[in-house]
């Protein structure tokens, strides 16, 4: 018997995913619930597991290729049978064909050319809907950063066509119509940059490279080769072009739509940590045994921000339209270096947790997001953000905030200084924390007090380890 294997619904404001890699191949024998495939969405990458036991007999959809949701990506051979013959070579994605395939060659020589456009930002602390309503009355399926794009250049979205699942507008056909129409964007920003449709182009055979100009590095050469060829290395002479994950664009779009959406405005100070060092020095080798998991500094520097969030609820903030939003319920992000990226899940109601229950949860989340098993939801709905670079050593960083937040919390290593306490040198455990937020909605006057009440907390910390 035939049993589907169908791209998966990830979460209610996700269309579509990306196949990333087939962890088996056609005649492969699999388990019921064993990994099949990776996918990567708008929030997570994620393993999918095998329905049914059996032998995979054939792939529909290859490794690179992005389809709608419930598209059949291959089918497994629910029999079983050892003899089934291996399908041929994984088709071409069942995916409408995108309007815009480009048949011409580029301009000759240009001064330099603009990076194919990515997918939507990863939607890392947002439950937003992905439609909007229409002038008629209709939901309208789109995401966030189409509608704000529709907006700035005045362009109704009930009169654009759309080319995803259920007829949702994508990034892509927006831009389409900006440019059918002569609406001022990112090419006019900058009239020496030529710009490749997103639209993955048909693979030609390579012209000879030329000889590239100075700092241009020959990307004109092959950008059109790289979203070609998506999970391939290409290498020109002494140098290689490595095409970006989808994960990667994901998070490229994010970081370029924070920037441009939130006026960021850095303030910086410096914490004794020595209280905080040596309670955790003695009580770290019990905690763990009596608890069975680690105790780092994280979640201090959670509790610390919870205090000032309460104090200054304006930072657990975000903005719609000219509206401030705040946020009953503190749900803190927490940023997790992955080998292949970056993702914020989110510790929910980080306020009702102790010490315990948020070093417990920050474990569960970081382990899944490091083996691919976070849920959508695990990812959205914060309402403030950590990141810690000094746990690599960094002094200190200055964050991108992460949408819709209008701050975000920088830690940078805790390292022995010497320091002036009492008018006498001394050494203490020290760290710079720097907190990046959005000028539109927090002055720095709350921001440092903010900051404050953070430095205020840890230097004091009064809370039971154990």
């Amino acid at each position: 018997m035939a049993v589907d294997i169908v791209m998966p619904q990830m979460g209610e404001s996700i269309f579509e995913g990306t196949i990333t890699k087939w962890l088996k191949k056609p005649g492969d024998k699999v388990e019921r619930d064993e990994p099949l495939f990776e996918i990567s969405t708008d929030k997570v990458d994620a393993e999918i597991p095998s329905p049914s036991a059996g032998v995979l007999k054939e792939i529909k959809v290859g490794e690179g290729q992005t389809v709608p949701i419930q598209t059949i990506v291959g089918v497994i051979d629910a029999a079983g049978s050892a003899a089934a013959a291996p399908a041929p070579a994984p088709a071409k994605s069942q995916a409408p064909a995108p309007a815009r395939v480009p048949t011409a060659a580029p301009p000759p020589a240009p001064t330099s050319v603009s990076r194919p456009a990515a997918p939507a930002p990863v939607a890392v602390a947002s439950a937003s809907a992905v439609s909007a309503p229409s002038s008629s009355g209709e939901r309208i399926h789109s995401s966030p950063l189409v509608r704000r794009m529709a907006k700035e250049h005045g362009i109704d979205l009930a009169t654009v066509p759309g080319t995803g699942a259920g007829g949702r507008i994508s990034k892509q056909d927006l831009e389409a119509v900006i440019a059918a129409s002569g609406v001022g964007g990112a090419a006019e920003a900058a009239p020496s940059v030529v710009s490749i449709p997103a639209a993955r182009p048909v693979l030609v055979p390579p012209a000879p490279v030329p000889a590239a100009a100075p700092g241009a590095s020959g990307v004109q050469t092959h950008v059109a080769l790289e979203t070609a060829v998506p999970r391939e290395k290409i290498y020109f002479g002494n140098y290689e072009v490595q095409p970006m994950s989808t994960m990667r664009q994901r998070i490229a779009e994010h970081m370029v739509a924070s920037k441009h959406v939130s006026p960021h405005v850095y303030s910086v100070d410096e914490i004794d940590m020595t209280k905080v060092a040596v309670l955790r020095a003695k009580a770290k080798g019990e905690f763990e045994k009596r608890y069975e998991t680690k105790l780092t500094f994280m979640p201090f520097f959670v509790k610390a921000a919870v205090a000032g969030l309460r104090a200054f609820p304006t930072m657990n903030a975000s903005l719609d339209g000219t509206n401030v939003v705040i946020h009953r319920d503190i749900n803190i992000g927490i940023a997790v270096a992955l080998d292949w990226g970056l993702i914020v899940p989110v510790v929910k109601n980080a306020d009702e947790k102790n010490l315990l229950g948020i070093q417990r949860t920050m474990n569960d989340l970081a382990e899944r997001a490091r083996s691919k098993k976070l849920k959508p939801e695990e990812v959205q709905e914060g309402t403030f953000s950590i990141t810690n670079p000094g746990v690599f050593g960094g002094l200190f960083g200055l964050p991108v905030i992460s949408q819709p937040n209008v701050g975000i919390l920088g830690l940078g290593a805790i390292e022995k200084r010497p320091v002036v306490v009492d008018d006498a040198i001394a050494i203490r455990s020290m760290c710079y924390v720097t907190l990046s937020y959005d000028h539109r909605v927090v002055d720095g006057a709350i921001a440092h007090q903010f900051l404050h009440k953070v430095k205020e907390t840890l230097e004091n910390w009064s809370e039971p380890l154990l």
